[in-house]
This record gives structure tokens, sequence and C-alpha cells, in this order.
């Protein structure tokens, strides 16, 4: 039987999503002149890997949530979240400063710091279910790639 907890922290983890998809669907504008003026990586991938790749990180954080959410303990669950909110921060964080201010150092750096606490979030995921921390892998290697492509731009540019 679920928790009025477990209930509350799947509600949370469901909420940090949302707030993860609109605060980066709000900064992040790959069509203005000014990125589209930058200098890119000869290896970026075509603009349509990320629409197929963001709606899939998406829901699979929320699975992700969900799942440790009802099948962990709630220290553990809370440490996940917290993880897991921090490492929006650090997204977001990228989202601003690449498209707002074009920081690009710091948006690199922000981005890192995503890709580093994500390590600890699929721990956690590994111990509530390992089909999700497997369905999982593919937004830890994702947040590299950007991680790398976000930091050869600021080379770059």
């Amino acid at each position: 039987m679920k928790t009025n907890f477990q209930s509350i922290a799947g509600i949370v983890g469901i909420a940090l999503v949302f707030v993860y998809a609109i605060g980066a669907g709000r900064w992040t504008t790959t069509g203005s002149s000014w990125y589209r003026s930058l200098n890119a990586p000869s290896w970026q991938p075509p603009d349509f890997i990320f629409g197929i790749i963001w709606p899939y990180n998406f829901v699979i954080l929320g699975v992700a949530a969900v799942t440790v959410a009802n099948k962990l303990s709630t220290p553990k669950t809370i440490t996940y979240l917290s993880i897991f909110a921090l490492s929006i921060m650090c997204a977001l964080t990228w989202s601003y400063q690449f498209y707002g201010p074009h920081n690009l150092v710091v948006a690199s750096t922000a981005l890192v710091g995503t890709a580093v606490l994500t390590i600890p979030m699929l721990y956690f995921i590994y111990q509530a279910s390992v089909g999700v921390f497997i369905a999982t892998l593919p937004y830890q290697i994702w947040v590299i790639i950007a991680s790398y492509l976000s930091s050869t731009y600021a080379k770059l540019n």
C-alpha cells in the first residue's frame, strides 16, 4: 500500500520534471540569430535528435522519480529528490547562461554539474529498479555529450 509520503514524493518528482521542461523551453532558443551565428562543432548532432531525446529524457526522469518514491526508503527518496532538484538547477542555469547573457563558460560549467549530479541519481534509481536504471542511462549519456558540446561551443566562440 502506498503511503502519503510516497504519493507526495512522486508528485514532487513529477513537478520537478515539469519545472525542468518548462524552464528549458523558456530559455532555450536554438532558432535565434545569435545561436545560428555561433561556430558550431563539426560533430554536433542534427537538430532532430534534440527533438527526440528531450521528450524521452523528461518522461524517463518522471518515471524514475516515481519509481524511487515508491520503492526506496524515505531518507533515500529525499536524498534522491534533493540531488535531482540540484541537477535541474544546474541544467536550467546552463539554459539561462547560454541563451540569455551568452556566458558560455558558466553555462558549460553548470552543465558539467548536471552530468556529475546524475551519477548519484543513477545509484538510487538502480536501487529502486534495474530496468528504470537502464532506461535512464541515455539521459546520463546525453548530459555528458551536451556538456562536451557546450564546452566546445565555449572554446569555438
